[in-house]
């Protein structure tokens, strides 16, 4: 994972491919959105392939994958799996990718979501249809660029730290510690629900900073303790089922999977 940018006597670019499986690609976009700094970072690397900008195939032989969106196919499940094979190094971009997100709300009944939706029949254009799962819950993923969308200069830092290395530590604490430090004041003494009490920090708290409750894109926080967080939001006035559909809008496979532990 650490040896993709070669010695200078031998040295090439890394080559770094795009896929992207169930989501908005408003990950991928947002990328493009650094137009300052996009033509330095792809002077770094070999772009070998970009489903958003191309429709070349997949080469056979890349050095990173950068994935975005749910599993949510036999197809997608196939394609991480051989992703996973190919590169040194996986990264996953966006909730979609990183906690199922949004695709993810129909996990815990999927059949019943299935049948709501195609009665009988699924097109044969949807392909094998199964329930969505993040990339992580299919293959081993060495770095995650957590929100939705993502911020692309996070995107970048993590791109340098999978070519060149980096002793970073991703951010474990819940969002209300960096909420804290922006120094904003609580939204939930204004009436307001927010899910930072259980969302992973790292994202600088921007959504509160600007007065908008946190959604919980990043995902849970390991240190995240839901159901405190749910009996303090009840004694902010908020009603407990609303707080638990709330914080399913991008977690809904993360708690499903808490729950059978």
């Amino acid at each position: 994972m650490n040896d993709i940018c070669e010695t200078p006597e031998n040295a090439r670019p890394p080559r770094v491919v795009f896929i992207g499986l169930a989501s908005c690609f408003g990950c991928q976009i947002n990328i493009t959105n650094i137009e300052a700094h996009l033509l330095e970072v792809l002077g770094q690397i070999d772009l070998g392939y970009w489903q958003l900008t191309s429709s070349a195939p997949m080469p056979d032989e890349f050095d990173v994958a950068v994935i975005e969106g749910a599993v949510t196919t036999a197809e997608a499940e196939a394609t991480v799996r051989k992703a996973r094979e190919k590169a040194k190094t996986v990264i996953t971009i966006g909730a979609c990718a990183n906690t199922a997100g949004i695709p993810g709300m129909a996990a815990p009944d999927f059949p019943a979501q299935l049948a709501a939706v195609y009665g009988d029949k699924v097109p044969d254009a949807c392909g094998a249809l199964q329930a969505p799962v993040p990339v992580k819950d299919v293959i081993p993923v060495d770095f995650e660029v957590p929100c939705c969308p993502i911020d692309p200069y996070e995107f970048v830092r993590v791109l340098d730290s999978a070519l060149y290395g980096s002793n970073y530590l991703p951010a474990t604490s819940a969002l209300c510690g960096e909420c804290s430090r922006n120094e904003r004041g609580c939204l939930y003494a204004q009436g307001q629900m927010c899910l930072g009490l259980v969302t992973r920090s790292g994202c600088g708290a921007k959504c509160p900073a600007l007065g908008r409750a946190c959604n919980g894109c990043a995902g849970l926080s390991p240190d995240a303790n839901v159901a405190s967080a749910r009996y303090f939001a009840g004694k902010k006035g908020i009603d407990p089922q609303r707080f638990d559909d709330a914080l399913g809008l991008f977690n809904t496979v993360s708690l499903t999977q808490e729950g059978k532990e």
